[in-house]
């Protein structure tokens, strides 16, 4: 076997470990013993929010089991073929087994990634807002990009996306847009996006075609459990009704049933702007509890706080980082250094290196904090 495939090998058996140790893999098929039988009980859904919590938790071990199966089993196999093509010297069976370990070993550095997404409110559903900041026109259309590329994401990750709000620029783009992002870990993966994004390009709105630079803001928080208890005085909050200024289609209202919600002692403001007014009550209210609990994540975890503080103004000096157009192409994390010339491919939402090479630097801060705790 080569010195290559080797390394390779070698890195997915430390996968392999750290997804045996995440699910706990000894114990695991006697926990599916359990759900199992629970499943099973005629009264389960007698409450339907819990048989649902608990349908997702099997659904989610289940997945844990069958991945680290699938990959031990695989690397077997084709470690086998590369000694069996070595003995008969049939070097193509050799080649392919090799070719079926490389992509293994995404996979594996990819479900190892997901394993990591253990904090608190990762495996949660979550709320994204889009703001555009300093350069007028230019950044409301700055901020319509960031919007279709992380819709572009979801989508491409199997997320369900719901448009909360949405306010048109006077010229072109979005002023602001908030959506919901439901999936398993939308949450985890997307809380990494939190902060300035800045735009480098030629701009299409200035006919002597110099180039401009945009910044636009975006804040992620999860949407919280019903079984998490966040208390709201009712003294804390004022409700305002106003006509939506959508940008028009399906997303037009005409009528004032648009909900802002501010939340006097902490100054959060939560908007929803559906059809009917009750809905975006509901939707507000839902959205200033995840808020409230967004700041309590953060009060308990100082990288996050951190990252949070560090977010600033939209503008200059505070971005994470740099999608430049021209003169060259190159998206670069000013937190990571991870960087790409594919800027299509990250504007129409391939961004999980970025959030990959994120999380993989938490982790580590994390892994140094508790060490030097010990």
């Amino acid at each position: 076997m080569r010195a290559e495939t080797q390394n390779i090998v070698a890195e997915i058996e430390k996968s392999l470990e750290l997804l045996a140790q995440r699910m706990d893999y000894e114990t695991a098929p006697h926990r599916l013993e359990e759900f199992n039988a629970r499943v099973e009980d005629p009264n389960l859904w007698d409450n339907p929010e819990n048989a649902q919590k608990l349908m997702r938790e099997r659904q989610m071990l289940v997945d844990a089991i069958e991945t680290y199966e699938t990959i031990k089993t695989d690397l077997s196999d084709n470690i086998e073929l590369i000694e069996l093509g070595e003995m008969e010297e049939d070097d193509e069976v050799v080649a392919d087994a090799e070719g079926a370990i490389k992509a293994l070993g995404e996979k594996a550095a990819k479900k190892e990634l997901e394993a990591l997404l253990d904090g608190e409110a990762d495996s949660n559903d979550t709320f994204l807002e889009i703001n555009s900041g300093a350069g007028g026109t230019e950044s409301c259309d700055w901020a319509s990009m960031l919007a279709r590329m992380y819709v572009r994401w979801a989508e491409k990750k199997g997320y369900t996306v719901e448009l909360q709000s949405e306010t048109a620029g006077e010229e072109a783009g979005i002023k602001s847009a908030a959506y919901k992002i439901s999936g398993h870990n939308a949450y985890g993966w997307l809380k990494s996006e939190s902060g300035v994004h800045r735009l480098v390009r030629i701009s299409p709105y200035d006919s002597a075609a110099k180039r401009h630079t945009s910044f636009s803001s975006v804040w992620v928080y999860p949407v919280v459990d019903d079984n998490i208890e966040i208390e709201v005085n009712p003294a804390d909050i004022r409700i305002d009704t106003y006509r939506s200024s959508g940008a028009g289609g399906q997303h037009v209202n005409t009528t004032d049933s648009a909900v802002r919600i501010t939340h006097i002692p902490t100054g959060i403001v939560v908007t929803s702007s559906e059809k009917s007014q009750h809905q975006n009550r509901d939707i507000a209210m839902k959205a200033l509890k995840s808020r409230l609990y967004q700041q309590e994540l953060d009060r308990r975890n100082a990288d996050i706080n951190a990252a949070h503080e560090a977010k600033g103004d939209a503008g200059w000096g505070n971005q994470i980082r740099s999608y430049v157009l021209q003169p060259y192409q190159m998206v670069k994390d000013l937190r990571t250094n991870h960087e790409t010339s594919d800027t299509k491919g990250v504007l129409d939402g391939d961004l999980d290196g970025f959030m990959a090479a994120t999380l993989a630097l938490d982790v580590a801060g994390k892994s140094r904090s508790e060490a030097q705790g010990d």
